[in-house]
């Protein structure tokens, strides 16, 4: 049997239209089972952290559970990776920040995603400043009495390290090049064991989340000579910074972000976005953040068109710094 063509055409235009109805109906009922969020870090770091307070949170908000996975390895690039090949349809996101989605693209030549342009950025969800640590029993009481030390015994010192491209490497290695000094590199797979190994006396120093060692620094059982920021933190007040310790050129706030696979509908990222907002603005998350020392993003530093636009800044903006302190794999 022949359709007349008008008929034909119109049967043909509402069969077009069905994917993308089909499609947004599926993601206004979103979520509808658990929610994985992929931390590239083992348990016990900042970002691990990060992605659990929000996470409750988030599951409040959106009725179904968010659960973590931690899948380390190569500085947190394993489990992006995992993240970028996850299905685009909001149930794996990941929880990337400055190294994984900025700095790594210096570090690994090869590097399997494109932060940039392989991922759709939910949200800013933490800042958080790093703390020059050292066990508690390292020969020096403040920044200028370590940089003497290490200066003069380069040789004998490691530092520990959550894997090339990572927050603790990168940020590790610009100190060190500041400094003049080469010591030896241990590699962990992110900063829960870099603390581990610091409070067991395995290694020497750490350019550490503030969330890692703050609370062993509270309790004495690590030395603290210095915050990497502008101002002093609130959750270690007596620890000056290092513009106050006479290293102003060492002074950075790494970030924290979620982000889902390149695809996933915008229906689904406004709905995470929107959440990942209302955890953000909680007093009792926010007070979990500052405990240890994180900060909640400003407004204006938040949602999905900020956190792009912070990526593309922070990845043309280590390009040069690496080249300057001629850091490099290790």
């Amino acid at each position: 049997m022949q359709l007349p063509r008008r008929k034909f055409l119109h049967l043909a235009a509402g069969a077009a239209a069905l994917p993308a109805i089909t499609s947004r109906t599926w993601a206004q009922s979103y979520p509808t089972r658990p929610v994985t969020i992929i931390v590239p870090f083992p348990p016990a770091g900042g970002t691990d952290f990060a992605a659990r307070v929000v996470g409750e949170h988030m599951s409040r908000t959106l009725g179904q559970q968010f659960i973590i996975e931690n899948f380390s390895g190569a500085g947190g690039t394993t489990g992006s990776i995992r993240a970028m090949r996850a299905a685009p349809d909001g149930y794996t996101i990941e929880m990337g920040h400055i190294g994984t989605h900025a700095i790594a693209v210096w570090f690994y030549p090869n590097l399997a995603y494109k932060p940039d342009v392989d991922f759709a950025p939910i949200g800013l969800a933490m800042e958080s400043p790093l703390v020059i640590a050292a066990r508690k029993d390292f020969p020096a009481d403040n920044l200028k009495e370590f940089i003497a030390y290490a200066k003069a015994n380069q040789e004998k010192l490691n530092m520990g390290h959550g894997g090339v491209g990572a927050i603790l490497f990168s940020f590790g290695l610009l100190f060190n090049s500041i400094m003049g000094v080469k010591p030896t590199l241990v590699p962990f797979g992110g900063g829960g064991p870099v603390t581990t190994a610091l409070l067991g006396g395995q290694i020497d120093y750490a350019c550490s989340g503030i969330t890692d060692v703050g609370p062993q620094v509270r309790a004495g059982a690590l030395k603290a000579f210095a915050i990497v920021a502008e101002e002093r933190n609130a959750s270690l007040p007596d620890v000056p910074t290092t513009k106050e310790s006479g290293l102003p050129e060492f002074t950075a706030i790494p970030w924290f972000g979620l982000f889902a696979p390149k695809g996933t509908p915008q229906p689904i990222l406004d709905k995470l976005s929107d959440a990942l907002d209302k955890a953000l603005d909680d007093p009792a998350v926010r007070k979990r953040f500052s405990d240890v020392g994180g900060d909640v993003p400003a407004k204006a530093k938040r949602g999905q068109q900020a956190l792009a636009t912070v990526v593309k800044d922070e990845i043309a903006r280590w390009a040069p710094i690496i080249k300057a302190a001629g850091l490099k794999r290790s």
